[in-house]
């Protein structure tokens, strides 16, 4: 497809699937260096991700929330991609499940302390996921006015 003023190609994929293939007019992310908002016609740019949220508008209005646990991104002339450590569309995940995900990692990390530096590493790391995940839910569920 040609691309169309103001809009631009996007596409967020995990090792399991594609998340999101859409044209959008703009893209919010969560990087190392800070979140940046991506908009057509973006200056080249390779950056890493931090866990958060990603929001991208589509070209229709419709906002797509999706929480990321790391990963690339690569913005190009007329096309952004993101490879992605995972990826969720906000609409798929479940609170409940979230908050007991952190609660029993926030367990296992106090428990690790003491003994294995990488364990307390990974732990650290699978708890900002999760915050990650349930701030995906809270700002997508904000969007659509539910409870």
């Amino acid at each position: 497809m040609a691309e169309q003023k103001g809009q631009f190609a996007f596409e967020i994929a995990s090792p399991e699937r594609v998340v999101l293939k859409e044209r959008v007019v703009q893209v919010s992310v969560p990087t190392e260096m800070g979140e940046i908002t991506i908009l057509p016609s973006h200056i080249p740019l390779v950056a890493t991700l931090k866990p958060g949220v990603i929001e991208a508008v589509t070209i229709d209005g419709r906002r797509e929330v999706m929480a990321v646990s790391g990963g690339f991104i690569e913005v190009m002339a007329e096309k952004t991609v993101i490879l992605a450590d995972t990826a969720e569309r906000a609409a798929e995940l479940d609170e409940t499940r979230i908050a007991e995900a952190r609660q029993k990692a926030e367990e296992l990390k106090l428990q690790a302390r003491h003994q294995d530096d990488v364990e307390f590493a990974r732990l650290s790391a699978l708890i900002e996921t999760e915050i990650a995940r349930g701030n995906a839910v809270r700002k997508w569920r904000k969007l659509k006015n539910i409870n």
